[in-house]
């Protein structure tokens, strides 16, 4: 893994969650839980977890989190991504299927957390199944920060960060602004806490419900966890319009009303476990 050289000063602008992603939702806290649907965390306690995840002395957590996080530019749209991995000159960038599945004329640019852009590929040869993941590669002999995977199991109540872009701006709640010409100065950290880990999946890969606020220019951005590694992808917001047809299982079955409420409050990530590093093809296949 590539450690990030000296970076300019961490900006965060905190940003009202008042925009919902209209097309894909999701979220809630934690109380009881149906145990069908519901993954036993009992023997899994944070205080178990190895000295050897912890970050290295002197770098912050957050700080970790904002070195990896990256904003996608679509045509027209906008997105976040997490640097996984660099071969070379090449990073690989994971984000979500929704963030670059409708780009105009295949164009992506990544803005790094230094503030460059880079020209970037999608990489359509790399397929997830049905998981809401896609992988987008860009150039640059700059060192930038690859995320370190954590699969140890997750637990009910972990500290957890969720970064991202925003799309808007509320001043106020009748004049929202763009962010869009903002850079990488709409960059935003969340903290929360891990509020539901589900047995059966949601449709694309959604297991993974936490506190923390995601916004709308978010989706395909990183959930670490306390020891500065990479847990999950952003993907679905809270309280979708669509109600309780959003939370559908993958299996057709729709939650009680008591877990649908539970649900509906929490973000939900794809959790990293879920993702498979694919093996890096021959160069001439690598770019698309």
């Amino acid at each position: 893994m590539e450690l990030l050289s000296t970076l300019i000063g961490l900006q965060l602008f905190v940003v009202s969650p008042v925009l919902r992603e209209l097309s894909r939702g999701w979220g809630v806290p934690f109380p009881t839980h149906p145990q069908s649907s519901i993954i036993n965390t009992a023997t899994v306690q944070p205080s178990q977890t190895l000295t050897s995840r912890l970050p290295a002395v002197g770098v912050s957590v957050p700080e970790i989190v904002r070195q990896a996080t990256v904003r996608i530019l679509t045509e027209p749209g906008l997105g976040s991504g997490v640097i996984i991995d660099r071969q070379g000159q090449t990073y690989t960038v994971l984000t979500c299927y929704h963030v670059v599945e409708n780009s105009y004329y295949n164009k992506y640019t990544v803005l790094t957390s230094d503030g460059q852009s880079y020209h970037a590929e999608w990489r359509r040869s790399v397929h997830f199944a049905n998981l809401d993941l896609a992988l987008v590669q860009f150039t640059s002999n700059q060192s930038y920060r690859v995320a370190t995977i954590d699969l140890q199991p997750l637990a009910l109540g972990e500290l957890v960060y969720a970064s991202g872009f925003p799309n808007w701006y509320w001043p106020n709640q009748n004049s929202p602004l763009s962010t869009k010409e903002w850079g990488n100065k709409a960059y935003r950290l969340t903290v929360g806490k891990v509020g539901m880990l589900l047995k059966r999946t949601l449709p694309n890969g959604y297991q993974l419900g936490y506190t923390n606020e995601v916004e709308n220019g978010m989706s395909g951005g990183p959930v670490f966890n306390q020891y500065g590694r990479l847990i999950g992808i952003n993907g679905r917001l809270k309280y979708p319009f669509q109600g309780i047809d959003v939370f559908k299982f993958e299996d057709g079955t729709v939650p009680s009303e008591e877990l649908f409420q539970q649900m509906e409050a929490l973000s939900w990530a794809i959790p990293i476990s879920r993702f498979q590093k694919p093996k890096t093809p021959p160069a001439s296949e690598t770019l698309f």
